[in-house]
């Protein structure tokens, strides 16, 4: 293959690494771009930038994920996953919206702007539930509100914090087992999924937490499931996380730059290298 892919990127995570392992042993070029040292022309849209047709986005921030992928697809570039699907995926408030008006199954949801307002949504949710950051990831920033007065509280002390904290975004806390699922989509198929095991002395299920894996079989609910929930964004790269509820499945949270490192020796699944098989098919296109 002539055509090199380019991959984005502000910190060299096991991830990266393993991609960039996957693209030298299917002798695909991979060029590297680090984020936090580019600057591109947001004005100048008659010059191009010098990056490959097709670039993985694989920034940890979502601020720089967004805004750079824009910036690239403003001139032509394709991104693996698009600055539009990053905006949505990687807003919890946004991604719920729309797999909400899908049809998806989702937790009970509401937002509030206002200690008093969160209270009186609490009041219809019941406790115990979650509040959670809009934007975040590893499972930081969320907690558990108890009752009336934790909930307060917790709230409260969210109030002295930076104003993207202040958007209270709070679900129920679904009856569960100690895990949860995660499937990953590539492209338009379910290549693997696993569980995510909480850690002792622990609720949330994030391996960045000492959560533990283990290999999910892929059956027809989770599947269909999983692609439901990946079409609503459009297509690309996800790991769609989903929750054995006493209802059914549901979806809590779809992630537009998923993690792996721990999947692959859970499953046997090259995931980095159908990422790579992904983009560089993009390429041909």
């Amino acid at each position: 293959m002539n055509s090199p892919i380019g991959m984005l990127y502000d910190h060299i995570r096991p991830e990266e690494r393993l991609l960039i392992d996957a693209a030298r042993r299917r002798s695909v070029k991979i060029q590297l771009h680090n984020s936090q040292r580019l600057y591109l022309n947001a004005a100048q849209f008659n010059h191009r930038e010098p990056f490959e047709d097709v670039v993985l986005q694989r920034c940890v921030s979502y601020f720089r994920s967004v805004n750079l992928s824009a910036v690239l697809e403003s001139r032509g570039v394709k991104v693996i996953n698009s600055s539009r699907i990053s905006s949505v995926c990687g807003n919890k408030l946004l991604a719920t919206i729309a797999l909400a008006e899908a049809g998806v199954p989702t937790p009970k949801t509401a937002v509030a702007f206002s200690i008093e307002s969160a209270l009186q949504a609490l009041d219809e949710i019941k406790y115990p539930a979650v509040l959670k950051p809009i934007i975040g990831s590893w499972g930081r920033l969320v907690a558990i509100l108890k009752d009336a007065e934790s909930a307060k509280a917790i709230l409260e002390d969210r109030e002295n914090m930076f104003p993207l904290y202040q958007v209270y975004y709070i679900q129920e806390m679904v009856r569960r087992p100690p895990r949860d699922i995660r499937c990953f989509v590539v492209g338009d198929t379910v290549v693997a999924a696993i569980y995510r095991y909480a850690p002792k002395n622990e609720w949330r299920t994030n391996t960045a937490r000492g959560g533990r894996v283990e290999k999910c079989e892929v059956t027809p609910q989770t599947e269909e499931l999983a692609l439901k929930a990946a079409r609503v964004f459009g297509e690309g790269v996800y790991g769609v996380d989903m929750m054995e509820g006493e209802e059914g499945l549901t979806v809590h949270e779809v992630n537009h730059t998923t993690e792996f490192r721990n999947t692959v020796p859970a499953t046997g699944v090259d995931i980095p290298g159908l990422i790579i098989d992904y983009a560089v098919d993009m390429v041909r296109r």
